[in-house]
């Protein structure tokens, strides 16, 4: 009896011994697997993201094909003119951010 006793802890002992060497000091252990997993879910958010980004860069690419937005965004952004004209630009005492002290 006593003999049944003693394998039976030891197998015990060793099963624990094993868990524990699975779960925390192994190469493949599951601390390991979880960092790898949330590094995995971070990355698809990564290139969902970059994916949005590229479809935005497509369709400012299709809207920039036609001559008339070209020359829209030339003019709002670059401040682009044709032959003969004259632009004037207009600010407003609140665009200068001055304010004036009493």
């Amino acid at each position: 009896m006593p003999l049944k006793k003693i394998y039976r802890y030891l197998y015990i002992a060793i099963f624990l011994i094993f868990v524990i060497w699975m779960i925390f000091l192994d190469t493949h252990s599951l601390k390991i697997h979880n960092e790898l997993n949330q590094e995995i879910e971070k990355l698809e958010e990564q290139k969902k993201a970059l994916i949005n980004i590229i479809d935005q860069d497509k369709r400012s690419l299709q809207q920039l094909s036609n001559k008339d937005s070209l020359e829209h965004l030339a003019r709002e952004n670059y401040g682009h003119k044709k032959e003969n004209e004259t632009i004037f630009y207009v600010e407003f005492e609140d665009s200068t951010g001055l304010k004036k002290l009493n």
